[in-house]
């Protein structure tokens, strides 16, 4: 774990990203309590961002992301199979 001032983040901000981006913890301070964190990528939270438009969502404001992290709950029961939904389907094209 680093601790940085705000000032010589400010000057050397890609070096301590870098840190953060290669596993490494880097407290920022700001005359001397630490104001923020720069934490390495959570795998989770990425794999959220890899879609366009949450990244845009997120990016833009009108979207945030989990804050919980852990499993996701378990889907509900499929109301039907995919064959069974692409037959309904078909028998409602006919119709038409």
């Amino acid at each position: 774990m680093k601790i940085v001032g705000l000032k010589a983040l400010k000057n050397k901000l890609s070096e301590y990203v870098r840190l953060a981006a290669n596993g490494e913890t880097v407290l920022v301070t700001d005359r001397d309590p630490v104001v923020a964190e720069l934490n390495p990528p959570q795998p989770r939270r990425h794999d959220f961002m890899s879609d366009p438009f949450v990244a845009r969502g997120v990016r833009e404001g009108w979207l945030t992301l989990p804050s919980v992290s852990g499993p996701l709950p378990p889907l509900p029961p499929a109301a039907m199979t995919f064959d069974e939904l692409m037959e309904d389907l078909a028998r409602d094209r006919e119709d038409r």
